[in-house]
């Protein structure tokens, strides 16, 4: 515990394990008090859903790059005092056949260090409030309502809410089974995409936004995007040379420039992309994909909620898991 820590203060920990990456956040706060003090943020490409909406089921390789950094993760928040951990798994596990054989070996890592601990596979509709609660944690709640965002390698969450007296307010949520890894592996097969393979994504796109029809989207006063897809376009977007948090936290984006940069990432080879300072390489091959959910997104914020800017935040589900440590220990 830090010397500045206030009193009653814990630390937790919380593991957001997708189908793209797996990262780990450990903070500091008081249970049934708002407010995360940031100690350390980890993020590794393992790529747990390759393959699996072709196969249904995750591979061996898979599960074993996904023990590796669980393991770390593990001993690090043991390391740095954590009390409680919280591990979710989303897309991949959701659709895999043998997700037993992962979340077996879940148990076995986390169990090591957190008696008891295990990764618990979250429904859509949590993932995406989970995500909320966590993407506006920094804004100012007469900003809203907010459109949040979440583009990941298996699903993208749409969830609009405000921010009442403190408490999320949730309008209306829905978790598309489209992202950057699944619409690689389904359409974009060549390097750079074929016009072809483009329009065909763009039309799956298309089909995936119409279950999100009854989102209310038109009641956004601000576009919230979140995670690694959207980090990365921004911090593009601004001409950095390499990946600072502190400059993309935050910071807004027109849409038009927005468009402007994702169809150049689809144009581009993953060699090109993989050559852009900002880029992590885990993420070079199926950003082109998420390039175009981002522009198709674009279209609906600007069409339905008259909106002409993004704002891009670092803070994400691993906040709103992190809080939701907080509360269950406020009992």
């Amino acid at each position: 515990m830090t010397a500045t820590a206030p009193d009653g203060a814990v630390r937790v920990g919380a593991v957001d394990c997708g189908t793209n990456s797996i990262r780990m956040y450990v903070a500091e706060g008081v249970p049934g008090q708002p407010g995360l003090t940031d100690v350390t943020r980890e993020m590794r490409i393992i790529r747990l859903g390759e393959g699996v909406d072709a196969t249904g089921r995750l591979s061996t390789e898979a599960i074993s790059r996904c023990r590796t950094a669980l393991t770390d993760y593990a001993a690090t928040m043991a390391e740095l005092g954590v009390q409680s951990v919280r591990m979710v798994a989303t897309s991949a596990t959701r659709d895999a056949s043998n997700k037993d054989e992962f979340f077996d070996m879940t148990a076995e890592v986390l169990s090591k260090h957190f008696p008891g601990a295990v990764a618990e596979v979250i429904s859509g509709q949590t993932e995406a409030e989970l995500t909320f609660a966590g993407g506006v944690i920094d804004l100012d709640p007469s900003d809203g309502p907010f459109v949040v965002t979440d583009l990941g390698g298996g699903s993208t969450e749409i969830v609009v809410g405000e921010l009442l007296d403190g408490e999320v307010q949730i309008l209306g949520a829905r978790s598309l089974d489209v992202g950057c890894v699944r619409l690689t592996e389904r359409v974009l097969h060549s390097d750079p995409p074929t016009a072809a393979e483009i329009a065909e994504a763009r039309a799956v796109i298309a089909d995936a936004l119409t279950e999100a029809g009854d989102v209310p989207v038109g009641r956004a006063a601000r576009w919230v995007g979140v995670a690694g897809t959207f980090t990365t376009l921004c911090a593009l977007a601004q001409g950095l040379g390499e990946y600072d948090p502190e400059r993309i936290h935050g910071s807004v984006i027109p849409l038009a420039q927005m468009r402007e940069v994702c169809g150049r990432l689809v144009a581009y080879s993953v060699t090109e992309r993989r050559s852009l300072g900002p880029m992590h390489p885990g993420r070079a091959d199926v950003i082109g994909g998420g390039s175009i959910v981002v522009q198709a997104l674009c279209d609906v914020m600007a069409e339905r909620a008259g909106l002409s800017e993004l704002t891009v935040s670092e803070k994400d589900i691993l906040d709103g898991i992190a809080m939701s440590v907080l509360t269950r220990l406020a009992g």
